[in-house]
């Protein structure tokens, strides 16, 4: 083998690793926006959960992502260990596509039919179409399918590149020698798991190792072992993709890894025991690309009917490996890094937490207002506690938003990550206002300040109209509705004519000596920050209302719908009677 040859050899296998990345990651992107329903539908079904495994996995094209992918569906708390055991089952098997894909590389023959499924026949065409519809179409999902058609060609173009460039080495007797080192079973299991661990892809080895056999020197006593061992080497991604990840998810990795190596103890020995006493011929004979494939979903097979009836015993075992310490993991685990890698999932993810906050932030404002009414200390801390949570999720998510806007998004993910970068800002400064009632009500309290029971009613009502402000931005935001959305902006309107009649009125009773200056002070604090909390009530609704007509152009709306619609004017005229304040 020439350095010529190396040189190809070495193109071709960047060529190959960069295909099937390009072709996993588009189509993932293609079919992310579907993996949001598919993990709804998951259940405590371990079958279902495998055929999910088998689904994503011919997908992608890749069972280390899927496990990954599993990881930090189980480190967020998306699945449950139990249900990720069936879906790296599944995923195992699912893996075994590749290999027939590129088995194709080994077809020969003169026919047409023949010719037309070989890669150097189907895939200039596949690479032409790809490129076709990415130059001319601008829908983002045909783009992302041209993508995928284009990694393939690239992936196919770099297999041949290395089946041509080891061709010379079938007439080499170093190569020849050094494949029998192989043929040893600890050796083989080795070779598999060092070259696994090094491409992060099994399998993108097993690609490399159908290359090689078409030299016609590798035979399937040497190839067994390797593919045994290439599945053990693919569970290295996913070991170092939970560092540092909750227990059950480090357990999901570890089940992955007992799955191969168990199934590796058992099949390796019963080969080996079968080709001594039984006279097999066609295990000296030279393997092929399709033989290697045919070896590879056996072996995978063949775990799955012995390990599948023992899940529990699988669970078992992680949770021995990884035990319980009785430490309190947190929330912000709840945002995975490894979700980034699916993008949809990710959006998805980062919406549930932003609800979690939402909820924080209303009970907190509900709780600060009560301590107006009666104050209880302890009721206060927990005001205090949910302001610095609130503090704590617009942080986290913020920051996790920041690295998923930096991912390949759909129009539509985008659109949900620009809302909940807006939504969580302003849920935060709900929060800053809650502690700031919470405050007032402490200086009430302290100073032995009490307002007249006129100021009271008023304070009452602007409080009353304020939380069914809140509580409707909110379920609008929950539930995405558009149509409660609505009624935020009238009633917003509403408490900011309420703010101006309330100062007058304290204005009057300043001048008529019915309260003090001091008490003034801190009523005019309390009616600012009311009605502030009802600004930042509007722009979550009105974020939800944009992000459904696919705009954000905040200012504009809110002078549309002030002038002249007729709704918004009927909506306004009902709250300004249901919180109107007696003269």
């Amino acid at each position: 083998m020439s350095a010529y040859d190396l040189i190809a050899l070495i193109g071709g296998l960047a060529l190959f690793l960069f295909g099937m990345n390009v072709m996993g990651n588009a189509l993932e992107k293609r079919a992310g926006s579907s993996l949001k329903n598919i993990l709804g539908r998951l259940t405590s079904n371990k079958f279902k959960g495998f055929l999910l495994g088998l689904g994503i996995t011919a997908v992608i094209q890749s069972s280390s992502a899927t496990t990954v992918m599993v990881v930090g569906f189980v480190n967020s708390g998306l699945m449950k260990l139990s249900q990720a055991i069936g879906v790296i089952m599944g995923a195992n098997l699912g893996t075994s596509v590749t290999s027939w894909i590129l088995s194709l590389t080994g077809v020969q023959g003169d026919s047409f039919v023949v010719n037309l499924f070989k890669p150097t026949t189907f895939t200039p065409i596949i690479a032409f179409i790809g490129i076709l519809i990415y130059m001319f179409s601008k829908n983002t999902k045909k783009k992302d399918t041209a993508t995928v058609l284009l990694g393939f060609a690239v992936l196919m173009f770099g297999m041949e590149a290395m089946s041509d460039a080891v061709k010379p080495l079938a007439e080499s007797e170093a190569f020849q020698k050094s494949l029998t080192l192989f043929s040893n079973p600890i050796l083989g299991v080795v070779m598999g798991m060092v070259v696994t661990a090094v491409v992060q892809s099994s399998s993108a080895s097993v690609g490399i190792l159908q290359a090689l056999s078409m030299t016609g020197s590798v035979t399937y006593m040497t190839a067994i072992p390797i593919i045994m061992g290439q599945n053990i080497g693919t569970c290295v991604s996913a070991l170092i993709s939970s560092m540092g990840a909750t227990k059950n998810a480090k357990r999901a990795a570890f089940v992955h890894l007992y799955f191969n190596v168990i199934a590796t103890v058992i099949l390796l020995p019963v080969f080996y025991l079968v080709e001594h006493f039984a006279d097999i011929p066609i295990i000296q004979t030279a393997a092929n690309p399709l033989g290697i494939a045919v070896v590879h979903t056996v072996f995978k097979l063949l775990a799955l009917a012995i390990l599948m009836p023992l899940t529990n015993l699988l669970e078992k075992l992680a949770c021995l490996t990884v035990k319980d310490n009785g430490k309190n993991e947190g929330v912000s685990h709840l945002l995975d890094e490894r979700l980034l890698n699916t993008p949809a999932v990710a959006v998805e993810q980062s919406r549930t937490v932003s609800l979690s906050m939402a909820q924080v932030t209303l009970h907190t404002l509900k709780n600060a207002f009560d301590m107006l009414e009666h104050f209880d200390g302890k009721i206060a801390e927990t005001v205090r506690e949910g302001e610095a949570e609130a503090d704590m999720y617009e942080d986290t998510i913020g920051g996790y938003l920041v690295k998923l806007s930096m991912r390949s998004l759909t129009d539509e993910d985008s659109r949900e990550v620009s809302k909940q970068l807006h939504v969580i800002g302003d849920l935060e400064r709900i929060s800053d206002h809650a502690l700031n009632i919470l405050e007032a009500a402490e200086e009430l309290k302290d100073k032995k300040m009490t307002f007249s029971g006129e100021a009271k009613n008023e304070m009452r009502t602007m409080i009353n109209a304020t939380i069914e402000v809140a509580d409707l931005a909110i379920s609008s935001l929950t539930e995405n509705n558009v149509e409660k959305a609505a009624l935020v902006e009238p009633l917003e309107q509403v408490i900011d004519d309420l703010k101006t009649t309330l100062k007058n009125n304290h204005i009057e009773r300043l001048r008529k000596k019915g309260c003090t200056i001091e008490q003034g002070f801190v009523f005019n604090d309390l009616v600012t920050n009311i009605e502030r909390i009802s600004d930042h009530c509007s722009n979550i609704a009105v974020c939800v209302i944009e992000t459904a007509h696919d705009r954000f152009d905040m200012h504009e709306y809110l002078n549309s719908i002030k002038n002249g619609s007729e709704v918004f004017n009927r909506n306004y005229e009902s709250f300004r009677e249901k919180y109107a304040i007696n003269e």
